[in-house]
């Protein structure tokens, strides 16, 4: 970031290169926030989105929703998988109209009212924590589907187990470590000219993504003097554990808030610096 006085006619984040590692169908809209912002976005997605091996579980527990009593739904990601299965099973709306839902949080919650359905519970944190607040009273004796990736927190089954809940995990997509980013994400750290000012983390898969493409033994040399944004406590929790601190952590733990935060803090700097 320059330390010259910006005219204040610029933008709040020119001349700051932010590293955005969504996958890649999903960058755009973190992407787009920031260059709206004026920073120079560099996208390396640090997670891949692939189909699960088989379909056999999914399908079934598809098959068989009308035996649920709620459904809950911890990503877009999961969304847009059980609804493309659904409709390879030709099934729709109305086969979970009878489901009372819960949505992690607000993006997840539009995904799934895009489809015509409605979200009966969105937790005041988007954390796996506050959906077992939210659903710890209403769940005993009931059955609950959570539909996920395949690879997650057992936070939201083992509570409402221990609450009374018959509880089914079925996985509806899985993450992977994109190879091809590890030449491109290395090569961007090394070029002094390109170098991010901020490298932006919205889940703990790409925390550890991040730390495989680069090697862990690369991973503290290559963020010195970047700052890591986390979109909220249990990324940073994730970057704290592969020793790679928490600079900005947003508030509200969206993409909206991820930017605020960006927003706030590298604004402080450069007025600090100006």
């Amino acid at each position: 970031m320059s330390k010259r006085a910006k005219p204040s006619t610029n933008p709040p984040l020119a001349e700051v290169r932010v590293l955005v590692g969504r996958a890649r169908h999903q960058a755009s809209a973190l992407s787009g926030a920031l260059r709206q912002l004026g920073a120079q976005v560099i996208e390396i997605p640090f997670i891949e989105i692939r189909k699960p091996r088989s379909f056999q579980s999914l399908d079934s527990t598809l098959k068989n929703l009308g035996e649920y009593d709620w459904l809950i739904l911890t990503s877009v990601n999961g969304v847009e998988a059980m609804w493309e299965r659904m409709g390879k099973l030709r099934l729709n709306a109305k086969h979970v109209k009878h489901l009372h839902i819960a949505a992690i949080g607000p993006a997840t919650k539009k995904a799934i009212e895009q489809r015509d359905v409605t979200v009966d519970v969105v937790p005041k944190e988007y954390v796996a924590e506050s959906v077992v607040r939210s659903l710890r009273r209403r769940v005993k004796g009931k059955r609950v589907l959570l539909v996920r990736a395949k690879v997650a927190r057992d936070v939201i089954p083992r509570e409402l187990r221990k609450a009374g809940a018959h509880v089914d995990v079925v996985e509806a997509y899985e993450t992977a470590v994109p190879q091809s980013s590890r030449a491109r994400l290395r090569a961007v750290l090394k070029n002094p000219r390109r170098r991010p000012h901020v490298v932006t983390f919205t889940s703990s898969s790409t925390v550890r993504n991040f730390v495989a493409l680069l090697g862990s033994a690369r991973v503290s040399t290559s963020l010195d003097r970047i700052l890591t944004a986390s979109i909220g406590p249990v990324t940073s929790s994730t970057l704290r554990e592969l020793g790679l601190g928490v600079d900005i952590e947003a508030e509200e733990f969206t993409i909206p808030g991820l930017v605020e935060a960006i927003l706030r803090v590298v604004s402080a700097r450069v007025e600090s610096m100006s």
